[in-house]
């Protein structure tokens, strides 16, 4: 078992009829009336969320800023960035799904950050966000588990760029959890959380069998249950258990518990990161295309874990039971209906595979995964194979 530190800080209000609550945690967290209330394309309007919002914050000022993208743009939140330096904000709500609270988390960041924040994302040497404006959560979309852990991408798409960011700093104070939610989401939103949650957690899983044997079965349990509830999610996401058990295992997936003691790989996240920055790629779409891939390619180093996976999650027998757990997980991805190959998605990515290996070389990124033996050309050939 690896050496570890963990402290998560976010208090989690899980469950339906909460918001009775949310004016005494704010008030917990500051002695500002001033708040800041992000969301954003309207969904969490429409379903009459932001209403129950606002009555339960009467006794504050609230300043609205609407209209944070899928994957968070930016330019918007610098914009938010000019709000709250301009109307001294105390306190941030973001409303919404991963892409609201990590446009959030990089606003509290950037408030009181003297130079351009992009160089923080940049991660030049020395720059670094040292406060942060005190924010929380109400989560209408369970995927990312941004709602209980310090990271966040942002994307630059005048720059064709996708970074992350994360420190301590960035832990919400406290994220509201409503299973109800889940029923106002279309299929796309549905099938794109549970993937997402599932990626997560073989990111964390999938590497190398470890004798950390309490995370190995507590990540096989998140990944069982996301495959039992699918479709029974999709089908009818109204079912609260159902849902509840999602919203539960993508907060889970990624809260830190699941990277304790055991090693991680996130490549698969960051070739994805890539497609969605080029070509538009909805986040959990670009994970299934490349993790089929990338476990053919890294199959030697992965042998071990897929059989392991195969066998307690798929409950495959045989003596191909690696190759058939990455088979099973592609079709996986399938009966959510999300496609596994680039053309699926765009016409336009050809030049795909040598535009990402080149990106990688110019930031160095040559030694990734598990095992930091990812090299330029594999990465090259996963991508060429999931044209």
């Amino acid at each position: 078992m690896l050496n570890f530190e963990i402290h998560n800080p976010t208090k989690i209000v899980f469950g339906k009829d909460q918001l009775s609550k949310l004016a005494q945690y704010i008030s917990n967290a500051t002695d500002s009336k001033k708040i800041l209330l992000a969301y954003g394309g309207g969904s969490a309007e429409k379903i009459g969320l932001l209403d129950k919002i606002r009555t339960e914050l009467h006794d504050f000022e609230i300043i609205e800023f609407g209209g944070i993208e899928a994957n968070p743009e930016f330019d918007t939140l610098m914009q938010a960035v000019e709000v709250c330096r301009t109307r001294n904000i105390g306190f941030i709500l973001a409303v919404g799904g991963g892409s609201v609270i990590d446009g959030v988390k990089f606003i509290s960041g950037a408030i009181n950050y003297a130079g351009d924040p992009w160089e923080v994302l940049l991660r030049e040497e020395g720059k670094v966000f040292t406060s942060a404006v005190p924010f929380g959560s109400v989560l209408t979309i369970p995927a990312t588990g941004s709602e209980a852990n310090s990271g966040a991408v942002i994307s630059r798409s005048s720059l064709k760029e996708k970074r992350t960011m994360g420190e301590p700093l960035f832990f919400p104070v406290f994220s509201f959890l409503d299973p109800t939610v889940v029923a106002t989401l279309p299929k796309r939103q549905l099938a794109n959380g549970i993937t997402d949650a599932f990626m997560h957690t073989l990111e964390q899983y999938l590497t190398y069998p470890t004798a950390n044997l309490l995370q190995e079965r507590e990540a096989e349990a998140v990944l069982s249950t996301l495959i039992e509830i699918a479709p029974k999610v999709l089908e009818n996401p109204a079912d609260y258990e159902a849902a509840a058990n999602l919203m539960w295992c993508a907060n889970h997936a990624l809260n830190g518990n699941l990277r304790c003691g055991v090693p991680t790989d996130w490549s698969t996240h960051m070739i994805g990161h890539e497609l969605t920055a080029l070509y538009g790629i909805d986040h959990a779409q670009s994970l299934a295309i490349i993790c089929p891939r990338l476990f053919e390619v890294k199959f030697e180093n992965k042998k071990a874990k897929l059989e392991q996976y195969g066998k307690r999650v798929w409950h495959l027998t045989g003596d191909n039971v690696a190759g058939e757990a990455i088979a099973k997980t592609e079709s996986f991805f399938h009966s959510l209906g999300i496609k596994t190959h680039i053309s699926d998605y765009t016409s336009e990515g050809k030049d795909a595979a040598q535009i990402i290996k080149a990106r990688f070389a110019e930031r160095q990124w040559i030694a990734m995964g598990e095992r930091q033996d990812l090299t330029l050309d594999e990465v090259e050939k996963i991508v060429t194979n999931a044209q």
